[in-house]
């Protein structure tokens, strides 16, 4: 007799269903820690007159940062699904960054979550489900500088 499927209607109705908007506003010394952290020397990460030098309007972000960054200045809900996942045990299957566009010290970002797809499959400990969200972050301007795919993996 096979199971029923962890997946229930609620969980299907949340799927592409924007969240909130999130707002991360990007400063110049956030990226010249992260840089710093990360060990890339590169100077428009760093040097504000070289960075216009090449075009910018002040130090660039490097490609990563976007993902870690702005927690603590974060306005707003964020990738939450309004569902519980049945299970307790969560790990990161992933994630896939698109980087589009450079963030620039001084950029306000918006960034906005949906759940793109569910999946359950049979693993050694039992039924998992797959939670597949994308998020697409957006500046000031209203334009694309990077997206993200990324799945969560609950057993």
């Amino acid at each position: 007799m096979a199971e029923d499927s962890v997946i229930t209607d609620e969980m299907r109705a949340a799927i592409g269903v924007e969240s909130e908007p999130s707002e991360y506003e990007i400063e110049k010394e956030a990226i010249r820690r992260w840089a710093e952290a990360i060990g890339d020397t590169n100077p428009l990460y760093r040097d504000e007159e070289y960075a216009k030098s090449k075009g910018y309007r002040s130090i660039i972000a490097p490609p990563g940062f976007i993902a870690n960054y702005a927690y603590p200045t974060k306005v707003g809900e964020g990738g939450r699904r309004g569902f519980r996942s049945p299970f307790a045990m969560v790990l990161n299957g992933g994630n896939e960054y698109d980087f589009l566009k450079p963030i620039q010290a001084g950029d306000k970002i918006t960034s906005t979550t949906k759940l793109a797809e569910l999946r359950e499959r049979e693993g050694r400990l039992g039924k998992m489900l797959f939670m597949i969200n994308e998020t697409t972050y957006k500046n000031q301007d209203g334009e694309i500088v990077a997206k993200s795919r990324g799945t969560i993996i609950s057993y």
